[in-house]
């Protein structure tokens, strides 16, 4: 089956057209390979057929598409009402300047929105650009790996691939884990270095695998700089690194005021779980079930999609000092909360604790996400339901 055949599925698909008619300019955020591109070009070659100019796709990455853009004043010029498409942006970190003066100067000439679709791999440099360079001129919006609720998911198949376009629809689990491998060398070898960052490869892949040992865990700062042998301040910095590039979340913990003693630290969890179980050189479903961190990586697997299914809520966790918890808190901006817990069981149900979180936090809903076949009722308010389900109601939020 063909990549391009998933694209009008993915879930972001109906936002984007949205915000491009309505704001100049559009940043697509996403790791490298999760299929931005794939979706951009299918959105040029769908305008090709509405009447309009025809799109402009430029790779950034190429060397002959950025000496199209020395001098990019006159280049924007040469192609007025007409949308440029802009990959690896962030590789020409100046442009963000000249795009305010052109946006700035169509809107005085009347056109408003559909402008620029901007796509990025490195969410902290584009974010910082964008922001300093394009407020109010443009907006955000993130492409995940392939949610379960974008495709037929093939039992297990998503967790235990992951998501990556070209890993979840390998011919076969080896060719999957071979993609995935090479996935990771090059991120570590090739597109780290080329954001200017002098990090180890070695030392980061390390950390990496830590990461997927750990997942899911309260990041302990001290104890995996002991281990790499370096200061608490680098490992903050790598982990800072694959944050940016979208492969690795800190889900921070929640902090209203309860008047409790709350766990400060934030979790950490490498995103997709394709590359936790590469990382951990786990190929198949029956190597995944007999590693300890099965239940952990299932967990965390789930919690990133019900975080992609409600990319405006705010995401959290709550744990108190006495033993008060909840996997995941999402408060949307009108104020509703959801309290979830995620648990690997057929017959699951939750402690005394997760009810003391969901009350102090102010849920609005409980819902236990589990393995199971159908949604049904339980005691104390909760919502036992199965994670398609879970996300399906969520992206509602």
């Amino acid at each position: 089956m063909m990549i391009g055949e998933f694209t009008s599925n993915r879930a972001i698909f109906p936002a984007l057209a949205q915000l491009l008619d309505e704001f100049s300019a559009v940043v697509l955020l996403g790791p490298r390979q999760v299929g931005k591109t794939t979706l951009a070009k299918q959105w040029v070659a769908q305008a090709q057929t509405g009447g309009s100019p025809v799109p402009l796709y430029l790779d950034l990455e190429l060397p002959s598409a950025r000496r199209q853009l020395e001098d990019a004043e006159a280049f924007f010029a040469s192609h007025p009402g007409r949308l440029l498409v802009l990959d690896e942006v962030q590789r020409v970190p100046d442009l963000f300047a000249v795009l305010r003066s052109v946006i700035d100067q169509r809107r005085q000439a009347g056109a408003m929105a559909g402008q620029f679709l901007l796509l990025g791999s490195a969410s902290g440099v584009l974010l910082g650009q964008a922001s300093e360079s394009l407020a109010g001129r443009v907006a955000m919006l993130e492409l995940t790996p392939f949610q379960a609720r974008e495709i037929e998911p093939v039992p297990d198949r998503l967790w235990v691939r992951g998501g990556f376009p070209l890993s979840y629809l390998a011919r076969s689990e080896a060719a999957s884990l071979r993609w995935r491998d090479a996935f990771i060398t090059s991120y570590l070898e090739r597109d780290i270095p080329a954001l200017g960052l002098r990090i180890p490869a070695a030392t980061l892949r390390r950390l990496w695998t830590m990461l997927a040992h750990h997942q899911g865990q309260m990041l302990n700062q001290s104890q995996l700089a002991g281990a790499l042998a370096v200061s608490g301040q680098t490992v903050a910095r790598y982990i800072d690194v694959l944050c940016d590039l979208m492969l690795v979340r800190r889900l921070p913990p929640w902090t209203g005021n309860v008047g409790k003693r709350l766990v400060r630290a934030p979790k950490v969890f490498v995103r997709d779980s394709g590359l936790v179980h590469a990382l951990l050189g786990l190929p198949t479903l029956e190597a995944v079930l007999a590693h300890p961190v099965a239940g952990q990586s299932w967990e965390a697997h789930v919690l990133e999609q019900l975080i992609a299914a409600a990319p405006q809520a705010t995401a959290s966790f709550y744990r108190t000092s006495h033993g008060a918890e909840c996997d995941l808190v999402l408060t949307a901006p009108g104020g509703q909360t959801w309290a979830c817990e995620v648990k690997r069981s057929s017959a699951p149900t939750v402690s005394r604790g997760f009810h003391e979180a969901a009350n102090d936090v102010g849920a609005h809903r409980r819902l236990l996400i589990a393995p199971v076949a159908n949604a049904y009722p339980a005691k104390g308010g909760i919502e036992v339901m199965p994670p398609l389900e879970a996300v399906r109601q969520l992206a509602g939020l």
